[in-house]
């Protein structure tokens, strides 16, 4: 016999409240949340972030140095630092490339038309940032999206966003060479991404 869900054991359900872009800044203005809170706005929900190790911190340095000199003064290249993407996420991606902006992005954070280049770097956040931050770029229409797994020195590559995804999808090694899609002529040797492996 099957057992039935009465009215009031539906109402008893949780409910998960989600917040928007403006209930998020209010919070922040208010001093709900502060710089010594870690987290970041995805799909509605207020995530932690996780913590950095050292390899981890080594590979966004060596990353945002490599492309700050490689790209020089075609792009911007902030480090950690919060995008404004629709209604209900604002990531803080370890690297954005994004275009220059007259007041240096004062009074608004960079948004999907911004943006060249998104840039995770994963150690034990690899599931979320293939699936759930994949899902958001593409969902938002970010240009490209890389991460970097340090564990297995690869490098996942998302374009041609599409209907809520992405249409093309790689996988290449540390010892590849790879091009931005926004800056093709620009060869990057990904293994100057990784930190220096110890001998």
């Amino acid at each position: 016999m099957q057992a039935t869900v009465t009215e009031a054991e539906q109402e008893l359900e949780p409910q998960i409240h989600l917040w928007s872009i403006a209930d998020y800044h209010q919070m922040i203005e208010a001093g709900v949340l502060d710089e010594d809170d870690r987290v970041e706005l995805l799909e509605g929900k207020i995530i932690c972030m996780s913590p950095q190790r050292p390899f981890h911190a080594a590979s966004v340095q060596r990353s945002s140095r490599l492309l700050f000199k490689l790209l020089g003064d075609r792009a911007e290249v902030r480090t950690q630092l919060p995008v404004t993407l629709g209604n209900d996420s604002e990531p803080e991606p370890d690297i954005a490339v994004v275009r220059f902006e007259n007041h240096e992005y004062s009074f608004r954070h960079p948004e999907a038309p911004d943006i060249y280049l998104l840039i995770e770097v994963a150690d034990w956040t690899i599931s979320k940032d293939r699936k759930q931050k994949a899902r958001i770029y593409g969902k938002n229409q970010v240009l490209e999206y890389w991460i970097l797994d340090i564990q297995k020195r690869q490098v996942y590559v998302f374009r041609q966003p599409e209907d809520g995804t992405y249409r093309e999808e790689l996988t290449l090694s540390s010892n590849d060479s790879l091009a931005m899609q926004a800056f093709p002529d620009v060869a990057i040797a990904l293994d100057a991404l990784f930190p220096i492996q110890q001998s």
